[in-house]
């Protein structure tokens, strides 16, 4: 009798364990549902007050995640058009204007693809580094070896070009040597800003520089490359450098800070620096591999995310304020912030003009943060989006990095 009490008092526990177990997961979900209301709240306020269009953000810590799309109709039921990213007339503005419908909080069907802009950058670079560990291509070796130096106009200047300089954006060269999407580009001289390995000088030109030297060594366009490398291994359905079927009807516009639309803008190259087509949930799993280092050798992915620029200053030699303070820095062709509170922050900001795009790593905290906003403001709420999902008021420099003139 005695053994069958101890019985049912083990039972008794054991069930005491499962409902507390099953108390905590309802908890949580219920918690979940109930930061979701918040996060949506908040955006919406956010976009709002800045006349942004849309927002799309993606947030994760171990254990949890959180996906938010609020805003207006993304979708425009027009063919996309090609745009120069040069401004053009108020009469072709009007025609591609087209009217949004305003709709709060979202559930669409589907979610939006953003342009990337400069976060197309950051995939590359992992490429790159991709193949540097399988012996496809030598980070340190001039990349006149792989590619023609053309176009440059100080050749000599030009055979001191390294995949890692461009890398740490260091290769001097300007940001284009003419608007990327113009019919000039492919063309277009390109010159030197400062002499190579002197200083910290973004510039896309660089980047797609070594591109071409990519895709000479691998025999193949670089969306090919990226499937093979990136898309697919990380389960990227929807990212790519150049416009597929799967982006019909579901790409946003790109939309002025008065509210104006430009039309859903085609591309008339792929560009590794500007040219990739995503959303949060697609770049979030890029984001994990290069928190966690997948795919990359361990020397590799520490030598990515390790600061090797010098302090990194928008528009050299101009000093701003935010600059003074050296804690913005470049590793193998991504941000890093010194942060006094979160430690080591890995980002990058993407800017396409009228639209805009910026994520977080917190490697420390194990944390991830993407967002895509179709608008020429979009960056002005930067530091409050991560504010919202971090819970924390502690300012990134980050922000007046982008936004400082």
């Amino acid at each position: 009798m005695k053994k069958f009490s101890n019985l049912l008092s083990g039972a008794a526990v054991l069930l005491a364990l499962v409902m507390s177990f099953s108390a905590c997961n309802n908890d949580k979900a219920k918690g979940l549902a109930e930061r979701q209301t918040e996060f949506e709240d908040s955006l919406l306020t956010m976009i709002r007050e800045h006349n942004i269009p849309m927002i799309q953000v993606k947030y994760t810590e171990p254990g949890d995640s959180v996906y938010c799309q609020v805003g207006v109709t993304p979708w425009s039921s027009e063919k996309p058009v090609e745009i120069d990213s040069a401004a053009v007339g108020e009469e072709e503005w009007n025609k591609l204007k087209f009217s949004y419908k305003e709709t709060g909080k979202a559930d669409y069907e589907k979610e939006a693809v953003f342009q990337a802009a400069s976060l197309s950058k950051v995939v590359f670079a992992y490429i790159v580094l991709k193949m540097y560990d399988k012996g496809e291509i030598d980070i340190d070796c001039p990349l006149h070896v792989y590619t023609d130096i053309d176009r440059f106009v100080d050749k000599d200047m030009a055979k001191k070009l390294t995949a890692r300089l461009i890398l740490m954006h260091r290769s001097g060269i300007d940001d284009w040597a003419a608007s990327p999407s113009s019919d000039a580009w492919p063309t277009a001289p390109i010159k030197f800003t400062f002499p190579v390995d002197s200083i910290f000088g973004y510039s896309g030109e660089g980047y797609a520089f070594l591109q071409r030297a990519v895709e000479a060594i691998k025999g193949k366009d670089i969306q090919s490359i990226a499937k093979e490398y990136v898309f697919e291994p990380l389960d990227m359905p929807l990212s790519s450098y150049e416009w597929i079927p799967e982006f019909e009807g579901i790409t946003t516009a790109s939309v002025r800070r008065n509210g104006d639309s430009q039309g859903v803008r085609q591309f008339p190259r792929q560009n590794v620096a500007y040219t990739l087509r995503t959303n949060a949930i697609d770049y979030t799993n890029f984001l994990k591999a290069i928190m966690n280092g997948t795919g990359l050798k361990p020397q590799t992915h520490a030598l990515m995310i390790t600061p090797c620029s010098g302090p990194a200053t928008q528009f050299p030699p101009k000093v701003r304020p935010i600059d003074e303070k050296q804690t913005i820095f470049w590793g193998l062709g991504i941000g890093i912030e010194e942060n006094p509170h979160y430690g080591r922050v890995l980002w990058h900001w993407g800017d396409n003009g009228n639209t805009k795009a910026l994520f977080i790593i917190l490697p420390a905290q194990k944390k991830t943060l993407v967002y895509f906003a179709n608008s020429g403001a979009g960056h002005e709420i930067a530091n409050r989006v991560l504010n919202l999902f971090l819970g924390d008021k502690t300012p990134f420099d980050i922000e007046d990095w982008i936004n400082q003139e």
